[in-house]
């Protein structure tokens, strides 16, 4: 019997072989990052392939920018970044995305505590989702990923007071969906009592 220790790569050794160019290296750190990354891309974009599509654009320019990596802060953030950008610049190319819907204002807010216990995290990336172009990347912008709304506007190219409005009408239309939420979660639960 023949006993083999699998060595875990660092993420140090891991860069190092991407700056050298080295296939393996690439290979591994495209698979340690890229469901992550996947995830990031489809927040920014509803389309499954339009995100895949940015996905490997990101990892391309991931690759050809390694060595400008300085080991300040987190290297998954800086894969992050870099995906964030390269998903701005896919909705920039495509302004014909940011068609804008008016939403109609929620009457009421929702009830969170009936929700806490009922709403799933993929049922809150659903309700992302659905949000129009404009509005899903404020919100991802600002509510996820922490930029200020004066960065936003220069990231996006649109005015501090438009991306104020874009994540007001991001929060209205989740705020709809968590009322419709509340009342279909309220009417199986009267439903299930009969």
């Amino acid at each position: 019997m023949k006993l083999s220790i699998n060595k875990s790569i660092t993420e140090e050794k891991l860069i190092d072989g991407c700056v050298k160019g080295k296939s393996w290296a690439q290979k591994s750190l495209y698979e340690k990052y890229s469901p992550l990354m996947l995830g990031v891309c489809i927040r920014y974009l509803k389309d499954r392939d339009d995100a895949d599509d940015v996905l490997v654009q990101g990892f391309m320019k991931v690759f050809s920018n390694i060595s400008k990596f300085r080991n300040e802060g987190s290297f998954e953030g800086w894969i992050r970044r870099i995906m964030v950008n390269e998903c701005l610049t896919f909705i920039r190319k495509n302004r014909s995305m940011y068609l804008e819907t008016d939403i109609e204002k929620a009457e009421n807010d929702p009830d969170y505590s009936v929700l806490d216990s009922q709403l799933e995290a993929d049922d809150l990336i659903r309700m992302i989702q659905e949000l129009p172009v404009g509005y899903r990347t404020v919100f991802n912008l600002y509510a996820i990923e922490g930029y200020s709304h004066a960065e936003i506007a220069e990231q996006l190219g649109i005015n501090v007071n438009t991306s104020k409005s874009q994540l007001s009408r991001a929060r209205a239309f989740l705020q709809k969906q968590l009322l419709e939420a509340e009342k279909k979660l309220n009417s199986k639960i009267i439903g299930d009592e009969y």
